[in-house]
Protein backbone atom coordinates (compact mmCIF):
# COMPACT_ATOMS: atom_id res chain seq x y z
CA UNK A 1 0.00 0.00 0.00
CA UNK A 2 1.16 3.59 -0.83
CA UNK A 3 2.77 5.05 1.89
CA UNK A 4 2.08 8.89 0.85
CA UNK A 5 -0.79 10.28 -0.75
CA UNK A 6 -1.67 11.40 -3.89
CA UNK A 7 -1.24 14.97 -2.75
CA UNK A 8 1.78 14.42 -0.84
CA UNK A 9 3.03 13.02 -3.72
CA UNK A 10 2.18 15.79 -6.03
CA UNK A 11 3.34 18.56 -3.43
CA UNK A 12 6.88 16.96 -2.96
CA UNK A 13 7.36 16.56 -7.13
CA UNK A 14 6.66 20.42 -7.45
CA UNK A 15 8.74 21.23 -4.23
CA UNK A 16 11.47 19.15 -4.88
CA UNK A 17 11.56 20.03 -8.78
CA UNK A 18 13.99 16.82 -9.99
CA UNK A 19 12.30 13.59 -10.36
CA UNK A 20 15.82 11.11 -10.84
CA UNK A 21 14.76 8.16 -13.00
CA UNK A 22 16.99 4.82 -12.48
CA UNK A 23 16.98 1.03 -13.40
CA UNK A 24 19.49 -1.07 -12.24
CA UNK A 25 19.00 -5.22 -12.21
CA UNK A 26 21.10 -5.17 -8.92
CA UNK A 27 18.90 -3.66 -5.81
CA UNK A 28 22.12 -3.09 -3.73
CA UNK A 29 23.48 -0.78 -6.67
CA UNK A 30 19.57 0.77 -6.92
CA UNK A 31 20.01 1.30 -3.25
CA UNK A 32 23.40 3.05 -3.17
CA UNK A 33 22.17 5.25 -6.05
CA UNK A 34 18.81 6.08 -4.09
CA UNK A 35 20.64 6.95 -0.86
CA UNK A 36 23.18 9.05 -3.18
CA UNK A 37 20.44 11.19 -4.46
CA UNK A 38 18.53 11.15 -0.83
CA UNK A 39 21.74 13.06 0.77
CA UNK A 40 21.78 15.01 -2.14
CA UNK A 41 18.32 16.53 -1.40
CA UNK A 42 15.93 14.37 -3.71
CA UNK A 43 12.48 13.72 -1.68
CA UNK A 44 11.02 11.66 -4.87
CA UNK A 45 12.50 9.16 -6.86
CA UNK A 46 10.97 7.11 -10.06
CA UNK A 47 12.69 3.42 -10.10
CA UNK A 48 11.86 2.01 -14.39
CA UNK A 49 10.56 -0.29 -14.93
CA UNK A 50 12.64 -1.64 -17.91
CA UNK A 51 14.28 -5.19 -17.22
CA UNK A 52 12.82 -8.81 -16.26
CA UNK A 53 11.82 -9.11 -12.68
CA UNK A 54 12.20 -5.42 -12.23
CA UNK A 55 9.43 -5.91 -10.00
CA UNK A 56 11.04 -7.86 -7.53
CA UNK A 57 13.83 -4.83 -7.40
CA UNK A 58 11.32 -2.34 -6.89
CA UNK A 59 9.77 -4.12 -3.96
CA UNK A 60 12.78 -5.08 -2.14
CA UNK A 61 14.06 -1.11 -2.75
CA UNK A 62 10.91 -0.25 -1.02
CA UNK A 63 11.40 -1.99 2.15
CA UNK A 64 14.73 -0.70 2.58
CA UNK A 65 14.23 2.92 1.52
CA UNK A 66 11.16 3.05 4.29
CA UNK A 67 13.76 2.61 7.45
CA UNK A 68 17.20 4.05 5.45
CA UNK A 69 15.48 6.70 3.46
CA UNK A 70 11.75 7.24 5.38
CA UNK A 71 10.99 11.02 3.64
CA UNK A 72 11.91 9.51 0.01
CA UNK A 73 8.83 9.16 -2.61
CA UNK A 74 9.03 5.86 -4.34
CA UNK A 75 7.46 5.42 -7.48
CA UNK A 76 7.46 3.47 -10.56
CA UNK A 77 8.08 4.30 -14.76
CA UNK A 78 7.87 2.75 -17.97
CA UNK A 79 4.42 2.04 -17.18
CA UNK A 80 2.10 1.09 -20.38
CA UNK A 81 -0.04 -1.26 -19.37
CA UNK A 82 -3.20 -1.58 -16.04
CA UNK A 83 -2.23 -4.36 -14.66
CA UNK A 84 1.75 -3.97 -14.79
CA UNK A 85 0.84 -1.04 -13.12
CA UNK A 86 -1.35 -2.64 -10.16
CA UNK A 87 1.21 -4.69 -9.69
CA UNK A 88 3.87 -1.85 -8.98
CA UNK A 89 0.94 -0.36 -6.64
CA UNK A 90 0.55 -3.91 -4.35
CA UNK A 91 4.36 -3.51 -4.16
CA UNK A 92 4.11 -0.41 -2.78
CA UNK A 93 4.56 2.71 -5.26
CA UNK A 94 3.39 5.88 -4.80
CA UNK A 95 2.78 6.84 -8.49
CA UNK A 96 3.00 5.53 -11.65
CA UNK A 97 4.73 7.59 -14.80
CA UNK A 98 4.55 6.04 -18.16
CA UNK A 99 5.75 6.85 -21.95
CA UNK A 100 2.27 7.04 -23.51
CA UNK A 101 -1.60 7.97 -22.12
CA UNK A 102 -3.43 4.65 -20.89
CA UNK A 103 -6.92 5.50 -19.66
CA UNK A 104 -7.25 2.38 -18.32
CA UNK A 105 -4.17 2.84 -16.01
CA UNK A 106 -6.43 6.14 -14.76
CA UNK A 107 -9.42 3.40 -13.95
CA UNK A 108 -6.48 1.82 -11.65
CA UNK A 109 -4.82 4.55 -10.18
CA UNK A 110 -7.99 6.79 -9.71
CA UNK A 111 -9.55 4.17 -7.54
CA UNK A 112 -6.29 3.45 -5.76
CA UNK A 113 -5.92 7.17 -4.96
CA UNK A 114 -2.58 6.60 -6.64
CA UNK A 115 -0.54 9.96 -8.65
CA UNK A 116 -0.41 8.58 -12.41
CA UNK A 117 1.71 11.26 -14.71
CA UNK A 118 1.27 9.85 -18.42
CA UNK A 119 3.93 10.51 -20.83
CA UNK A 120 1.93 13.38 -23.79
CA UNK A 121 3.53 15.07 -26.73
CA UNK A 122 0.70 17.01 -27.86
CA UNK A 123 -1.83 19.43 -26.15
CA UNK A 124 -4.53 16.94 -27.44
CA UNK A 125 -3.20 14.82 -25.18
CA UNK A 126 -2.02 16.77 -22.51
CA UNK A 127 -5.96 17.76 -22.61
CA UNK A 128 -7.22 14.56 -22.38
CA UNK A 129 -4.68 13.62 -18.93
CA UNK A 130 -6.15 16.53 -17.35
CA UNK A 131 -9.78 15.33 -18.25
CA UNK A 132 -9.16 12.09 -16.57
CA UNK A 133 -7.35 13.00 -13.82
CA UNK A 134 -3.78 13.92 -13.89
CA UNK A 135 -2.31 17.03 -11.87
CA UNK A 136 0.93 16.69 -13.28
CA UNK A 137 1.40 15.65 -16.89
CA UNK A 138 4.23 14.36 -18.19
CA UNK A 139 5.92 15.62 -21.94
CA UNK A 140 7.97 13.17 -23.19
CA UNK A 141 10.90 12.90 -24.95
CA UNK A 142 10.92 16.56 -24.20
CA UNK A 143 14.08 17.15 -26.04
CA UNK A 144 12.25 15.71 -29.24
CA UNK A 145 9.00 17.37 -29.11
CA UNK A 146 10.27 20.80 -28.53
CA UNK A 147 12.08 21.42 -25.73
CA UNK A 148 11.28 24.24 -23.41
CA UNK A 149 9.72 26.54 -26.18
CA UNK A 150 7.02 23.92 -26.77
CA UNK A 151 5.88 23.81 -22.78
CA UNK A 152 6.03 27.47 -23.27
CA UNK A 153 3.52 27.57 -26.21
CA UNK A 154 1.21 25.00 -24.11
CA UNK A 155 0.85 26.75 -21.26
CA UNK A 156 -0.03 30.17 -23.02
CA UNK A 157 -3.50 29.12 -24.00
CA UNK A 158 -3.24 26.60 -20.97
CA UNK A 159 -2.07 28.03 -18.01
CA UNK A 160 -3.49 25.87 -15.12
CA UNK A 161 -1.37 22.96 -17.04
CA UNK A 162 1.78 21.27 -14.36
CA UNK A 163 4.03 19.54 -16.57
CA UNK A 164 6.88 17.38 -15.89
CA UNK A 165 9.23 16.75 -18.60
CA UNK A 166 11.44 14.11 -19.09
CA UNK A 167 14.30 13.47 -21.72
CA UNK A 168 16.61 16.26 -23.24
CA UNK A 169 17.24 17.53 -19.80
CA UNK A 170 20.79 17.88 -18.18
CA UNK A 171 22.09 19.20 -14.91
CA UNK A 172 23.61 22.51 -15.94
CA UNK A 173 22.08 25.87 -15.49
CA UNK A 174 21.79 26.35 -18.94
CA UNK A 175 19.44 23.39 -19.37
CA UNK A 176 17.87 23.47 -16.19
CA UNK A 177 17.36 27.43 -16.28
CA UNK A 178 15.65 26.98 -19.33
CA UNK A 179 12.97 24.58 -18.64
CA UNK A 180 12.16 26.00 -15.74
CA UNK A 181 11.83 29.38 -17.29
CA UNK A 182 9.24 27.88 -19.67
CA UNK A 183 7.31 27.02 -16.90
CA UNK A 184 7.70 23.35 -15.55
CA UNK A 185 6.80 22.18 -12.58
CA UNK A 186 9.61 19.83 -12.08
CA UNK A 187 11.90 17.64 -14.52
CA UNK A 188 12.59 13.75 -14.62
CA UNK A 189 16.35 13.24 -15.07
CA UNK A 190 17.70 9.87 -16.00
CA UNK A 191 21.55 9.26 -17.55
CA UNK A 192 22.63 12.75 -17.25
CA UNK A 193 22.50 12.22 -13.64
CA UNK A 194 24.24 9.08 -13.08
CA UNK A 195 27.13 8.79 -15.48
CA UNK A 196 28.48 5.26 -15.97
CA UNK A 197 31.52 6.37 -15.26
CA UNK A 198 30.42 6.98 -11.69
CA UNK A 199 28.42 4.04 -11.26
CA UNK A 200 30.89 1.39 -12.61
CA UNK A 201 33.39 2.99 -9.74
CA UNK A 202 31.05 3.26 -7.29
CA UNK A 203 31.73 7.18 -6.68
CA UNK A 204 28.37 7.70 -4.68
CA UNK A 205 28.96 11.26 -3.51
CA UNK A 206 29.51 12.49 -7.11
CA UNK A 207 25.74 11.96 -7.45
CA UNK A 208 24.77 13.54 -4.42
CA UNK A 209 26.93 16.52 -5.43
CA UNK A 210 25.08 16.42 -9.14
CA UNK A 211 21.29 16.33 -6.97
CA UNK A 212 22.28 19.26 -4.67
CA UNK A 213 23.99 21.58 -7.66
CA UNK A 214 20.99 20.48 -9.42
CA UNK A 215 18.33 21.18 -6.89
CA UNK A 216 20.08 24.53 -6.34
CA UNK A 217 19.53 25.79 -9.44
CA UNK A 218 15.71 24.65 -9.87
CA UNK A 219 15.12 26.66 -6.34
CA UNK A 220 17.05 29.11 -8.37
CA UNK A 221 14.81 29.55 -11.59
CA UNK A 222 11.98 27.99 -9.93
CA UNK A 223 8.55 30.24 -9.82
Amino acid sequence: MAKFSRLQVYQTMADTGIVPVFYHADAEMAKKVLKACYEGGVRVFEFTNRGDFAHEVFTHLVKWADKECPEMILGIGSIVDAPTAALYIQSGANFIVGPLLNPDIFKICNRRLIAYSPGCATTSEVGLAQELGAEIVKIFPGGNVGGPSFVKNIKGPMPWSKIMVTGGVEPTEENLSAWFRAGVTCVGMGSNLFPKEVLKKGEWHKITELCAESLSIVRKYSK
